[in-house]
C-alpha cells in the first residue's frame, strides 16, 4: 500500500511539473517592455497580458511608453556604451530599422530561433525583417501589407469599378488613372512631397532592393529602382497623383475626398475610417505590379514591428513562453485586439478567423481583414540591411532630382556614392 501511494505521489508531482511553466517554479513572473503608441502597440501588449494571466496567473507585466525615436536612442546609447543594464526584458523595433539595430549590436538580441516560436506561421516577408545569418531576432506583430483603397463612387462616375484595378500593372492603372482624372478631376493618389515611401512599395513588390545581399549599395545601373523612380514620375506629371506637404495634408485628401484613393501600408485604413461619412464608399483590392520584370507581384509592404527580446532579460523563459502563447500562438488574442486597435496581424491562422471574416460595412461589406492578412503572406522580401535609412534618404534626393529633369543613371550613381560613403566603401 506504501508503495503505491509513493507511486501515486511521484505521478501527481511529475503532472504538476509539465503542467506549469518552469520559469513559475523559479518564481518569476514578471516582464518589462518598452513600446509606443497607447492605442495600438501598448494597447495590444496590455491585452497579451491579459491572456497570458490564463497560464500564469501571477504573471505582471509592465509597459513603460517610450516613443520610437527615444527607444531607439537608448538601444544606440547602451549599444556604444556595452551596458544592457538600462533595456528593459523585451521591446518593440520597427521592421526597417531590425537589421540595423543586430547588425551594430548582436549582443543586445536575444536569439529566439530555438525559443519554441513557429516562425513558419507568419508572413515570409515580415518574418525576414527581422531574420539576421539565418537566425530569428523578433516576433512580428503589426501587418503592415499594402493595400489599394479606392473610393467606388467615383470610379462609378469614369465607368469602373474595384475589379478593373485588381492584378493589374501600373501602366494599367495610368491609363485607368488618366481616364478618371479626364471624367471626375479627382487624381488616383497623393502622397507627402519629399517621401520616398511609394518607390519604396514598388521596389519590394518585385523583391527589389537597394543593396544586394551582401548589403552593399546597388542602385546604380538597377533596372528596377529606375523603373519605379520613372513611373512615380509619371504618375505625378500626368496629375494621377498629388504630392502635398505634412502628414496632415496626406490624411486630409483622403478623408476631403480630394482623391479617388490611396496605396500604403494597411494601417491607413484607421485614418480612412474616420471620415464617417463616406462609409460604404470605400474598397480594398492589391495594388498594381511593375510591368516587364519577371519578380513583379501585387503585394508589398510598408511599415510594421517587431519585438525583441533584450540580452537584459532576466528570465528568457518566460519572455519566449509570453511570447509563444501571444503574439505567436493565439487567435483568439489577435480577435480581442482587432476591433478597439485595428490591429492587423502577420500570423496567419488569425486571417483563417471568424472575426476576420466578419463583412466591414465601411468597406462595402468586403471581408478585408482576412483580404490583408492572405496579402501578407504573398509579399516578397527583400534586403533592407544596415544602411536602409541613409538608402532611403539617398534615393529621396535622387527621385527629385529625376523629376526636376535631371539624367536618371547619373542621379542614381550620386545616390550610389552617397551610400557608399556612409558605409565607408
Amino acid at each position: 500500500m506504501k508503495k503505491l501511494v509513493a507511486v501515486l505521489l511521484v505521478l501527481v508531482m511529475a503532472l504538476s511539473l509539465t503542467s506549469v511553466p518552469a520559469f513559475a517554479e523559479a518564481g518569476s513572473h514578471k516582464l518589462t517592455v518598452w513600446c509606443w503608441d497607447p492605442a495600438f502597440n501598448i494597447y495590444a501588449m496590455q491585452e497579451a497580458a491579459k491572456f497570458y494571466k490564463e497560464v500564469d496567473p501571477a504573471f505582471e507585466l509592465e509597459v513603460i511608453e517610450t516613443p520610437w525615436n527615444d527607444l531607439q536612442t537608448k538601444l544606440t546609447t547602451a549599444g556604444m556604451a556595452g551596458d544592457y543594464s538600462t533595456l528593459p526584458d523585451i521591446f518593440l523595433c520597427q521592421d526597417n530599422a531590425f537589421q540595423k539595430n543586430v547588425m551594430a549590436f548582436p549582443d543586445m538580441f536575444t536569439d529566439l530561433t530555438a525559443s519554441g516560436i513557429d516562425f513558419t506561421q507568419f508572413g515570409a516577408a515580415k518574418t525576414a525583417y527581422s531574420v539576421i545569418d539565418g537566425k530569428n531576432y523578433g516576433v512580428p506583430f503589426d501587418n503592415g501589407a499594402v493595400i489599394q483603397a479606392v473610393r467606388t463612387d467615383i470610379l462609378e462616375q469614369a465607368g469602373y469599378t474595384v475589379a478593373d484595378l485588381t492584378d493589374i500593372d501600373w501602366n494599367r492603372y495610368i491609363e485607368i488613372g488618366e481616364d478618371v482624372l479626364a471624367k471626375t478631376g479627382k487624381p488616383m493618389l497623393s502622397s507627402t512631397a519629399g517621401e520616398p515611401d511609394m518607390v519604396m512599395i514598388m521596389l519590394q513588390s518585385a523583391g527589389a532592393s537597394l543593396f544586394d545581399a551582401e548589403g552593399k549599395p546597388a542602385i546604380a545601373g538597377n533596372d528596377v529602382v529606375k523603373k519605379a523612380i520613372e513611373l512615380y514620375a509619371t504618375l505625378v506629371q500626368k496629375g494621377i497623383l498629388v504630392e502635398v506637404t505634412g502628414w496632415d495634408g496626406y490624411i486630409g485628401t483622403l478623408v476631403n475626398g480630394t482623391v479617388a484613393g490611396t496605396i500604403n501600408g494597411c494601417w491607413i485604413m484607421a485614418s480612412i475610417q474616420t471620415a464617417k461619412d463616406q462609409a460604404g464608399k470605400w474598397a480594398v483590392t492589391n495594388m498594381p505590379k511593375l510591368p516587364d520584370v519577371e519578380s513583379a507581384t501585387n503585394y508589398s509592404n510598408n511599415g510594421g514591428s517587431s519585438w525583441a527580446v533584450s540580452a537584459n532579460c532576466k528570465d528568457t523563459a518566460l519572455a519566449f513562453d509570453f511570447l509563444a502563447k501571444t503574439y505567436a500562438g493565439s487567435v483568439a488574442f489577435y480577435e480581442d485586439i482587432l476591433p478597439s486597435s485595428g490591429a492587423l496581424a502577420t500570423y496567419l491562422p488569425a486571417g483563417q478567423s471568424d472575426v476576420y471574416a466578419a463583412p466591414q460595412e465601411f468597406f462595402g461589406g468586403d471581408t478585408v481583414f482576412a483580404k490583408i492578412t492572405e496579402f501578407a503572406g504573398k509579399i516578397p522580401s527583400n534586403y533592407t540591411g544596415a544602411y536602409y535609412y541613409e538608402a532611403r534618404d539617398a534615393i529621396t534626393v535622387a527621385i527629385t532630382a529625376i523629376m526636376a529633369g535631371g539624367d536618371a543613371d547619373a542621379a542614381l550613381s550620386e545616390a550610389q556614392s552617397t551610400v557608399e560613403f556612409a558605409q565607408g566603401v
